[in-house]
């Protein structure tokens, strides 16, 4: 059953329901549902990058007015506390297991960034327990710091004398340098991609309560199962004794899908103290201690035919891993949609250094099907570079060297397994509505105002990441509403109103009766949470899969009331052949209830999906230059996406819109810089340079789609498509517009003091 041409089902423009309440103030983020009489927790953190703890006493601290606790790593320990947090390991290359320093919760020994939590502090007000924080008798004798992305220099962790955490690599060596000494031409190009700090709207945050003999946190995050675990073993405490919970979340970005020591600190205390503790980030501390992103240089080397195929692909790439392993590991794949014909190799190596905590989410594998922001801007800025090194024109060489629409399904020469699209035709799309041939009109435009104009192009192939498998859940609440649980977590995507949109399709429920419950641990036994735009695809395809077993399960049920031997489900409705009597499933279930059928009331549905889907598209941006100052400005910008069916047009040009100042924003301004002695120079929005409206110019989007057979929907997820595509679009176009004036390595961020120097030293650089 469909009801494809609702105003409210699926591939409708419905506007986001859940707006309402959060721009009317009703949203319930973290410090809407603190306990009332939480007690605040305060993080004593590391002033320095580098050093041996000397001295470490807290029994002033512990006396002040108001202070109910402080945890060190001793304490925590005491408490039963396991004082460790997870991490990935990485296979080096030879075989042997990547560096795997423990990364403590409460410094111990030595402290190794600004920022790493020494102690908690626990009082009445958040006052008291900073002013008790300033009474901890800290003591160190500093050590040399490590900033250079580069073996060697002083160890940070004994367990990596030279500072290397892992060095991997993937691909077939031989064949790749085979396919560059047979190549007609090579080029290669080094690319920095710059450190950034997500900075979501809401910062990190928790609270914790025993509740029942229970223990109840509270978080602001990207899921609730993952830290349910963590949480079991790091405080050794039974799994089911722990119930974890998320409100609404103010943003997360990848970066909110981590564990970090605070969590555990704050449960520590709430079950030490027996009662709620409550702890939030301030923006600085936030900036300090969240993980960060990107931060890799690579160099990347393309090898072509005569005919300027692509032969091989080489990348050598360098990541900062800061002071220690993250809790997730992702080698990143990504492919430019072509046929590369010979080999493909992939090394990476990454350092330990005195930088904060970065995401250990690299470039490598840069050719597969995964492809994140950081694959697809190495690989477009290198095909960028290689046509104009070649000197031909940038899209006739990607035409090239395309997947044709007619070879799909297609497996590329690394394995990944591509089930459809068509690039020649998105591509062409982006030629007509970026109006390509008007460009030398308006280059010439800017010139009469002193101004250089570039123009730049990246076409990207992502896919969805995470987990396949995802959970539904249905309840026909005594209230007349029906709850929807789902396995995901909104960070602001609008998952309230795209899933009531998919609930509806199939079952004809008004979605102003549908509540969707996300978020929580006792009332959804499992889920993959969000992240890697996998939310649409993989719980979408669970949702039909609960809607269609809910009306399965109705159908005799309602077939017997209506004495027949079956039953229709057409418009929302269940319906009897010769006979205008009509049963909706809200109607049903109010029957199923008072005859207690409970089995009818509540309907589960599990689904794998059984490949990944693969959204696609074209992003192409101008910019201009001001030669005099070095001002950078993105003054025209059109998208053209393949993201398969559109479950709510609306909604996902809203997404790639805010991508695309995501992007725009690494791309112009955000930069992470420390000093020489590990010091967070950008630690406010004073010195961090977070995009503005006026940074933006209109974001034209265009829908061009090729249906998944990934899944049911034919899905293919837009979460990340903005960013994936802006930064190599907007990179390109600053080295377009500099490329006359001998400029040929143009890295991000284009502030204007850099692009000065970059315009004045011209070739030299």
């Amino acid at each position: 059953m469909t009801l494809a041409n609702s105003k409210f089902g699926t591939s409708q423009p419905v506007r986001r329901r859940e707006d309402t309440r959060f721009l009317t103030g009703d949203g319930r983020y973290l410090d809407d549902t603190v306990p009332a009489g939480a007690l605040h927790a305060y993080v004593f953190r590391s002033s320095v990058a580098h050093a041996e703890i000397t001295t470490l006493d807290v029994t002033e601290a512990k006396a002040a007015d108001g202070v109910h606790l402080v945890l060190t790593a001793d304490s925590f320990e005491a408490a039963g506390g396991t004082n460790a947090m997870n991490a990935s390991l990485i296979t080096n290359r030879d075989g042997s297991k990547g560096a795997a320093p423990v990364r403590p919760i409460v410094a111990t020994g030595r402290v190794r960034f600004v920022g790493e939590a020494i102690a908690m502090v626990i009082a009445d007000s958040p006052e008291q327990a900073k002013d008790a924080a300033e009474l901890i008798d800290f003591d160190y004798n500093d050590l040399d710091v490590h900033m250079d992305l580069a073996q060697g220099g002083v160890p940070i962790h004994p367990e990596a004398p030279d500072n290397v955490a892992y060095d991997w690599g993937i691909g077939d060596a031989e064949k790749t340098q085979a396919a560059f000494d047979a190549a007609a031409f090579t080029t290669k190009m080094d690319i920095t991609d710059n450190r950034i700090i997500a900075n979501s709207m809401e910062p990190r945050g928790c609270w914790a309560a025993p509740q029942d003999g229970r223990l109840r946190m509270e978080y602001s995050g990207q899921g609730v199962w993952g830290l349910k675990g963590t949480l079991a073993s790091t405080l050794g405490i039974d799994k089911d004794s722990i119930h974890v919970t998320t409100p609404d979340v103010g943003g997360g970005f990848g970066m909110k899908a981590f564990d970090y020591p605070e969590y555990f600190l704050v449960a520590q205390a709430a079950q030490t103290l027996a009662r709620p503790v409550r702890w939030q980030a301030e923006r600085t501390e936030a900036m300090l201690s969240d993980n960060g992103g990107r931060d890799l240089v690579s160099t990347a080397e393309l090898a072509f035919d005569a005919n300027h195929k692509i032969t091989g692909y080489r990348v050598n790439a360098v990541s900062n891993m800061g002071a220690y392993n993250s809790g997730f590991a992702q080698f990143i794949q990504s492919d430019l949609a072509s046929k590369v014909l010979m080999g493909v190799y992939d090394v990476q190596a990454a350092y330990f250094s005195n930088q904060g905590i970065y995401t250990n989410t690299t470039q490598v594998d840069a050719y597969r099907g995964a492809g994140r922001p950081e694959a697809i801007y190495v690989l477009e800025r290198a095909i960028d570079y290689a046509a104009r090194e070649l000197g031909v024109d940038a899209l006739e060489l990607r035409r090239k060297n395309f997947i044709a629409a007619d070879q799909f399904p297609y497996t590329s020469v690394t394995g990944e397994l591509y089930d459809v699209g068509d690039f020649h035709k998105v591509l062409k799309r982006t030629e007509v509505e970026a109006d390509l041939t008007g460009f030398t009109a308006r280059k010439a435009i800017s010139a009469q105002s002193g101004k250089l104009r570039g123009l730049g192009l990246c076409y990207y192939i992502e896919s969805i990441l995470g987990s396949p498998n995802e959970t539904a859940h249905i309840e026909f609440a005594d209230t007349g509403r029906v709850n929807l649980f789902v396995g995901t977590q909104s960070n602001g995507q609008g998952h309230e109103t795209v899933y009531a949109q998919m609930l509806h399709e199939y079952t004809g429920i008004d979605p102003e009766l549908i509540d969707i419950i996300q978020g929580d641990s006792d009332r959804i036994a499992t889920g993959g949470g969000t992240g890697g735009s996998r939310s649409v695809t993989t719980q979408g395809t669970a949702n039909k899969a609960v809607a269609e077993k809910t009306v399965e399960a109705y159908r005799p049920f309602v077939a017997d009331h209506f004495g027949v031997e079956e039953v229709a489900f057409t418009d929302g409705a269940f319906r009897s052949d010769g006979s205008n009597t009509v049963m909706t499933l809200i109607e049903a279930a109010d029957i199923a209830r008072n005859e207690n059928r409970d089995d009818l009331l509540s309907i589960s549905a599990n689904t794998t999906l059984p490949g990944r889907s693969y959204p696609n598209g074209c992003h192409v941006a101008e910019v201009e230059i001001d030669q005099d100052t070095g001002e950078t400005q993105v003054v025209k910008y059109t998208v053209v996406d393949d993201f398969g069916v559109l479950m709510n047009p609306m909604m996902a040009e809203g997404q790639v819109h805010g991508g695309v100042v995501q992007g725009i924003g690494q791309a112009i301004s955000e930069h992470v810089v420390y000093d020489e002695t590990g010091q967070l120079l950008t630690a406010t929005f004073m010195d961090y340079g977070m995009p503005r409206a006026a940074d933006v110019p209109m974001v034209n989007f265009h829908s061009e789609p090729v249906p998944s057979t990934a899944n049911v929907l034919g899905m293919k997820g837009c979460g990340e498509a903005g960013t994936v595509g802006a930064l190599a679009a907007v990179a390109n176009a600053a080295l377009d517009a500099m490329w006359d004036h001998g400029v040929r390595k143009a890295d991000m961020p284009f502030t204007p003091q850099r692009v000065w120097q970059m315009l004045n030293k011209g070739a030299d650089q």
